[in-house]
């Protein structure tokens, strides 16, 4: 006797959309430009040396980088400081920001998820996926609900099989 079960994938019936933030992961070499490096004894900033190396320094290896601008020490640096570097940067890189590698990773999905057309969303059940490959800050999944909440019939976190309730929608 030949038995022969039928396999039923729920998840699949289910009519939920899974949606993976790492999906819209921007690409290229994120780097984080220390201006400690050009204080004297890690404290000082001179400008007059300081505009020098602005001058001669190559931009050019900033070439398509995100780059996070910040300082690692207990300095008082000023803002120009940041801002001659950001007009140098600027022609060369993707991206230019002020702060560390969480900083830039939270502009970066900002952006993505600003021009992200959420209006084909409208009344789905969504399940935004946690675990991956790639680490995507707590600020991506907080724009995407608050964005996702205007228009998604419900929103759940995890995977389809095993998820939090994170927004139902009271028709």
């Amino acid at each position: 006797m030949d038995i022969q079960e039928n396999i039923v994938n729920k998840v699949a019936q289910s009519g939920l959309i899974s949606f993976d933030l790492a999906d819209f992961y921007p690409a290229g070499e994120r780097i984080v430009y220390d201006i400690k490096d050009n204080l004297f004894h890690g404290l000082i900033l001179k400008e007059k040396d300081f505009r020098e190396f602005i001058k001669e320094h190559d931009w050019s290896q900033y070439q398509g980088k995100h780059v996070a601008i910040t300082c690692s020490t207990d300095a008082i640096v000023p803002t120009w400081a940041y801002m001659l570097l950001a007009n140098r940067m600027s022609p060369f890189a993707a991206t230019v920001v002020f702060g560390d590698l969480t900083a830039l990773e939270t502009v970066l999905f900002d952006r993505v998820l600003t021009s992200l057309d959420v209006e084909k969303y409208r009344d789905e059940r969504i399940v935004v996926k946690g675990c991956g490959e790639i680490d995507i800050p707590v600020s991506a999944y907080v724009e995407l609900t608050a964005r996702l909440t205007k228009v998604a019939k419900s929103i759940m976190f995890g995977e389809p099989c095993s998820t939090v309730p994170i927004f139902k929608r009271k028709d």
